[in-house]
C-alpha cells in the first residue's frame, strides 16, 4: 500500500471511531490504539503535507490565534422561535394552523429545546466548508476554525449533494461545565454563571487550540439552504442527519394531535434532568415540510413551529449564615448555609457564592431570604436576594480580611477576583494538599479520606504530605478519629492499608506523582504529557529542556517593529523547533503554513510554564530532597501493547474491587477492549465487586448481561482465554457482599490547587 492509499485508510478509519465514539456513544476499539492511528496519520502526513485536505482528522484543531470573526451572512435567515409558557397559546396555534390548512393533514414532532448557541454548518459537496453563529439572525459570525474543534461534528457527510446547510445548537454538558467552573475558581477567575454562557464564551475565543480544550458539543436538528436533497418530513430529515454522522436530538416524538403534544411535553418535562445537556423548553414543529410554504414566517419566526418554554425551577429559603472555606491554593470561598429546600430533584442546605464580588454585587447579608436555582441542573447557587423579605437586623456581609483558618493577612491578586490565604502552612491549605496526595487520580491511598486527612493534619502529624511515609504502622494503627456522633474510634487495621498503599505508591508512574503534587494548570492529562519528557522524577529537576520549550513559544509570541530582521525571526523559529524535534516534542511540521504556525508542539506553553515555575520553587527542592531520602524515583509509564485477549468485548465495571477501578479500565483497554459508563445491549460483561451500583446491577438483570466475578474477569486475560463460568444473577449477588442499595452521594466541595501564589 502507498502513503496515500495508507492516509487515505487511515482517515476513513479514525472518522469511523470518531462517529462511534463522539456521536453513537459505543466505542470499538480502546484509546491506545486509536492514538497509535492519529499518531501515524499525523507523521505521513507531516511526510506529505501536499496530501494534507480540510476533512482530515488532523485539521480540527489548526491555524493561529485569530484577531477577530469574518461576518457571515445567512440566506434563508436564521429565524428564532416564538415561545409560549401557556397551554393554551399551543391550543391557539394548533387551531390557527387548522384555520390556516383546512384542508391539510398533518401531524406534530416534539423534541428538547436545548439551552445553547445557535449554529450553522455549511457543507458543499459534503465537505464542511463553513460554521457560523446565528448572530441577529441575518449576519453571524465565522467560527470554522473553532467549530471543526467538536468532534462529533463530521468535516464531511456522504451526500451527492451540491450544497446542504445544517442547523442546530452548540452546548456544554452538565459534568464538563461543573469541571470547567471548578478550574475557573482555582485559577481565581470569575465562574460561568451557566452551561450557555460557558459554550458561548468558549465558541468565541480567539485561539482554536484553546476552544478544543473546552468541553463542548453540538445537536443538529434543521437545515438551511439545501441544492440537491429535499425531506419531505422533519422526522425523515432528522433520520437522513443521523445517518449521515450527526448527533441528533436524543428523545423524539410524533404527535397525530395537539393532545399528544401536551402529553409528549409532560413526558419531556418529567425526564428533562436526566439529559447531558441543560434544557428549557419543548419544541413543537410540523412535521411535513411540504406545508412550510404555505405558512410562511413573520419578520421574526416561522409559523410552522412553537417554543413552549418550562418554568424555571426555583426555590426560595433563608440563608442562615455566610461560612468561608479555604482551599489548596488558599483561595478563600464564600458557602452559603441555607435553611434546607426541595430543588430540581435533592434537597439544598448549602451553596457556593464563588466570592467576594459576587456577595457585594447581588448585597447578600445574612438573614435574607434568597432565591435559588440549579446552574446547569447541577450546581446550587444563589441567584438573587427575595425583594422585600430582608429582615431589619441584616447587615452588609463584611468579607474577613484574615484567613478564617490560621488568622493570617489575605490578599488579592492583580486580575483575578479571589481572596488567598498569603500562609502556605495553613492547616486548610495542609489538609487540602494531603486529599489531593491521596486522591484516586494521584497516590490512591484509599484509607485516608478528608476526616482522616483533617485529623491528621490538626494533630501535627502530617505537615507536608510526604509526612505520611514518617508515620509507623503503629502509631497510625493506635491514632483516634472523632465520628459525626462525638465518639472515638481508632484507626486500626486501615493502617496497615495505608502502609501497604504507600509502599505501592514509590512504584507508581510519573504522571501519578506530578498529578498528586497539585502544581496549578497541571492536571492528570498535563501530568501524562510533561512526564515523557524525562527518564525520571530526579531528571525533572535540569530545566534545560523546559527553558528551550518556553524559548520556543518566546520566539513565537514576541512581537515584531517595522525594524526587525524578519528572516533572522524566521530563523530563530525554525533553529529552535529543530532543537526540539530529537525529544519527539513536535506534533505537526509544516513549511506551507505561517511561520507562527508552522510548528505544533505536544506540550503547550502554560504547562511549561507551570511545571518550570513549580521546579524552581523552594517548595520543590524540598520535596525532590526527601523523595530521594525515601529512595522513590518515579520513571514515566511506558505503554505496551498487552494482547487482543478482550477484542471486542465491552465491560461496565461496579463495586470495590482488589485494585483501583482505573486499574481494571487499564487491564481491558490493554487487551483490547472498551470501557462503558452504563449498562447497554452492547454490553458484553458487567465486571462487579463488593457493594455494587444499584442501578447497574439491576440493568444488567434486566437486559440479562453476564455477571463477571474478579476472579472470572482475571481469567479472560490469561494466554488462552476460556469462556468464563459464570454463576447464576443471584450468586453473583450473593458474591459482591452485602445487599444492594443505592449508592449516596453526599455533598463535597473540590478543594483548590495549591501552589497559587507562584506566577
Amino acid at each position: 500500500m502507498t502513503d496515500t492509499e495508507r492516509i487515505r485508510a487511515l482517515r476513513e478509519t479514525i472518522l469511523r471511531h470518531d462517529r462511534l465514539y463522539y456521536v453513537e456513544a459505543r466505542p470499538e476499539i480502546s484509546d491506545y490504539d486509536y492514538d497509535r492511528l492519529w499518531s501515524e496519520l499525523e507523521r505521513l502526513e507531516a511526510a506529505h503535507p501536499e496530501l494534507i485536505t480540510p476533512d482530515s482528522p488532523t485539521q480540527r484543531v489548526s491555524g493561529a490565534p485569530i484577531s477577530g470573526f469574518e461576518k457571515v451572512r445567512h440566506d434563508p435567515p436564521m429565524r428564532s422561535l416564538d415561545k409560549t409558557y401557556e397551554r393554551g397559546e399551543l391550543a391557539q396555534f394548533d387551531a390557527f394552523l387548522h384555520e390556516k390548512m383546512p384542508d391539510a393533514v398533518w401531524d406534530y414532532t416534539v423534541e428538547p429545546k436545548v439551552d445553547g448557541l445557535s449554529l450553522s454548518l455549511l457543507y458543499r459537496d459534503g465537505l464542511l466548508l463553513r460554521a457560523a453563529t446565528r448572530g441577529n439572525g441575518e449576519v453571524g459570525d465565522d467560527i470554522t476554525a473553532n467549530v471543526k474543534t467538536i468532534r462529533s461534528i463530521p468535516l464531511r457527510i456522504p451526500t451527492d449533494a451540491a450544497l446542504v446547510e445544517v442547523r442546530g445548537e452548540i452546548y456544554m454538558t452538565r459534568e464538563g461545565f461543573a469541571a470547567l467552573n471548578r478550574r475557573e475558581e482555582e485559577a481565581g477567575r470569575e465562574p460561568f454563571a451557566n452551561p450557555r454562557n460557558a459554550a458561548a464564551g468558549s465558541v468565541k475565543l480567539l485561539d482554536p487550540r484553546e476552544v478544543a480544550q473546552r468541553p463542548l458539543d453540538a445537536v443538529l436538528y434543521g437545515v438551511g439552504a439545501l441544492s440537491g436533497v429535499t425531506f419531505a418530513t422533519h422526522s425523515a430529515m432528522l433520520r437522513t442527519l443521523a445517518e449521515w454522522g450527526f448527533k441528533t436530538p436524543p428523545w423524539q416524538r410524533l404527535c397525530m394531535d395537539i393532545e399528544q403534544v401536551f402529553h409528549a411535553i409532560d413526558e419531556l418535562g418529567a425526564r428533562r434532568h436526566t439529559f447531558p445537556f441543560e434544557i428549557d423548553g419543548a419544541v413543537i414543529k410540523v412535521n411535513q415540510r411540504t406545508l412550510y410554504p404555505r405558512l410562511g414566517s413573520t419578520a421574526h419566526a416561522p409559523r410552522f413551529a412553537r417554543a413552549y418554554k418550562y418554568a424555571p425551577e426555583v426555590a426560595e429559603t433563608r440563608l442562615n449564615d455566610i461560612t468561608v472555606q479555604v482551599g489548596r491554593t488558599g483561595v478563600l470561598t464564600p458557602v452559603a448555609e441555607l435553611e434546607p429546600v426541595h430543588l430540581a430533584g435533592s434537597v439544598i442546605s448549602r451553596a457556593t457564592l464563588h466570592n467576594a464580588d459576587m456577595v457585594q454585587t447581588k448585597d447578600i447579608r445574612i438573614g435574607d431570604w434568597v432565591q435559588l436555582s440549579k446552574h446547569g441542573d447541577v450546581i446550587p447557587a444563589v441567584d438573587a436576594v427575595v425583594p422585600g423579605k430582608r429582615p431589619p437586623e441584616a447587615v452588609p456581609y463584611r468579607f474577613p480580611d484574615h484567613c478564617p483558618v490560621c488568622g493570617s493577612e489575605v490578599s488579592k491578586l492583580e486580575g483575578e477576583v479571589a481572596i488567598r490565604c498569603i500562609n502556605p502552612d495553613c492547616p486548610a491549605q495542609r489538609v487540602g494538599r494531603l486529599e489531593l496526595f491521596v486522591s484516586r487520580n494521584a497516590l490512591d491511598i484509599a484509607a485516608i479520606g478528608s476526616r482522616m486527612a483533617e485529623a491528621l493534619v490538626q494533630a501535627g502529624l502530617v505537615t507536608r504530605p510526604l509526612d505520611l511515609f514518617a508515620i509507623n504502622t503503629e502509631t497510625l494503627s493506635t491514632f483516634k478519629l472523632i465520628s459525626e456522633d462525638g465518639s472515638e474510634r481508632r484507626f486500626g487495621k486501615k493502617a496497615n492499608d495505608v502502609a501497604q498503599a504507600l509502599a505501592n505508591a514509590a512504584t507508581l508512574p510519573l504522571h501519578r506523582w506530578l498529578t498528586a503534587f497539585g502544581i496549578p494548570g497541571i492536571g492528570e492529562t498535563a501530568a501524562r504529557t510533561l512526564s515523557a519528557l524525562f527518564p525520571s522524577l530526579s531528571a525533572m529537576q535540569d530545566t534545560a529542556l523546559l527553558e528551550e520549550i518556553l524559548a520556543f513559544y518566546a520566539a513565537i509570541e514576541r512581537k515584531l517593529s517595522p525594524e526587525d530582521d524578519r528572516d533572522l525571526f524566521m530563523g530563530e523559529i525554525v533553529a529552535r523547533a529543530e532543537a526540539l524535534k530529537p525529544h519527539g516534542l513536535i506534533l505537526r511540521d509544516d513549511p506551507e503554513r505561517s511561520i507562527r504556525d508552522r510548528y505544533l508542539l505536544t506540550v503547550k506553553p502554560e504547562m511549561a510554564r507551570a511545571l518550570f515555575h513549580f521546579l524552581k520553587a523552594p517548595y520543590a527542592t524540598d520535596l525532590f530532597a526527601r523523595l530521594a531520602a525515601l529512595g522513590i524515583d518515579p520513571k514515566p509509564e511506558i505503554k505496551q501493547a498487552s494482547g487482543n485477549a478482550l477484542a471486542g468485548l465491552s465491560f461496565v465495571i461496579t463495586g470495590t474491587l482488589s485494585h483501583a477501578r482505573e486499574h481494571f479500565e487499564a487491564l481491558i483497554r490493554d487487551h483490547g477492549g472498551t470501557v462503558q459508563g452504563a449498562v447497554s445491549k452492547k454490553t458484553s460483561y458487567l465486571l462487579i465487586g463488593e457493594n455494587p451500583g444499584g442501578s447497574k446491577y439491576n440493568k444488567a438483570q434486566a437486559l440479562n448481561t453476564p455477571m463477571l466475578p474478579e476472579a472470572a474477569f482475571m481469567a479472560l486475560l490469561s494466554p488462552t482465554p476460556q469462556a468464563p463460568e459464570m454463576p447464576p444473577p443471584e450468586a453473583s449477588k450473593e458474591a459482591a457482599g452485602k445487599p444492594l442499595q443505592a449508592p449516596s452521594h453526599p455533598d463535597a466541595y473540590v478543594q483548590d490547587d495549591f501552589f497559587g501564589s507562584l506566577k
